[in-house]
């Protein structure tokens, strides 16, 4: 028996020219639109999650962006997992292309500098795609383009004096920072859209008296530079110093004067 979710023959991934009326009224055939690609699937579906998340993302949506039925997309990428690896890899590809037009600092004179710049600009990509943290965490397999910008990061590390394994553990100390955004331990999600109220702090006040008191003085006021729950600019560029600062403490104790 046939499935009735599946359209009947050969699923077609080319979508139909547009159409208008003559001053008669007779139907004329327009220009044929654009054949559908892997391109044109992943920039639909990287498009849709910066308008409205990484949510809104399925098969069916993109099918709907591009005008085409969702079977038509498998064609194209394997199932919604594939789109996100594309989608990664438009964001990687992005992220090469940031990092290669900055005029950073020689790191064999501000090795520190010089990462901080690259960061700083992988930011500037993440906070284009809020979603793409939470998506890059969940990959199965590497990007060859975000193998490549770490490539670069441990060839900074080098040319500013440090040996491989003092690299290695730099590394390990940036974390995802030296690719723009902070990893947070959870996310509330919607239950963080506004600020706790007082009564909710009075109630809790007995059980983390500590986090209470901080939490009443201290608030992220910058939605536009913020990733996930709270990590702002400022926040970011705190860690990143802090790490960048410690690893310079570090190198400096392993030259040989």
């Amino acid at each position: 028996m046939p499935d009735p979710s599946r359209p009947e023959g050969p699923v077609t991934d080319t979508v139909e020219s547009d159409t208008s009326r003559d001053p008669a009224g007779a139907t004329t055939k327009g220009t044929p639109r654009t054949p559908l690609s892997r391109e044109r699937v992943m920039r639909a579906a990287v498009d849709v999650a910066d308008a409205e998340g990484i949510a809104a993302v399925s098969m069916r949506r993109i099918g709907q962006e591009l005008g085409v039925e969702a079977m038509s997309l498998y064609n194209h990428v394997a199932g919604k997992e594939a789109m996100l690896d594309a989608m990664v890899e438009q964001v990687a590809t992005e992220l090469v292309a940031a990092v290669a037009s900055l005029d950073s600092p020689d790191p064999a004179t501000d090795w520190r500098g010089a990462l901080r710049a690259r960061a700083l600009a992988a930011r500037e990509v993440m906070l284009q795609h809020r979603w793409a943290p939470g998506v890059l965490e969940t990959r199965t397999s590497m990007n060859l383009d975000i193998v490549r910008y770490y490539d670069g990061v441990v060839g900074i590390l080098r040319a500013g004096g440090f040996s491989h394994d003092l690299a290695h553990h730099s590394l390990h100390a940036l974390g995802s920072r030296v690719i723009g955004f902070s990893q947070e331990l959870f996310d509330p999600g919607d239950a963080a859209a506004g600020d706790a109220s007082e009564e909710m702090l009075a109630a809790m006040a007995s059980q983390i008296p500590h986090l209470v008191e901080m939490l009443g003085e201290v608030a992220h006021d910058d939605p536009g530079s913020t990733l996930g729950w709270c990590d702002d600019q400022t926040e970011f560029e705190f860690g990143l110093d802090v790490v960048l600062d410690g690893l310079e403490r570090r190198r400096a104790s392993t030259v040989v004067p």
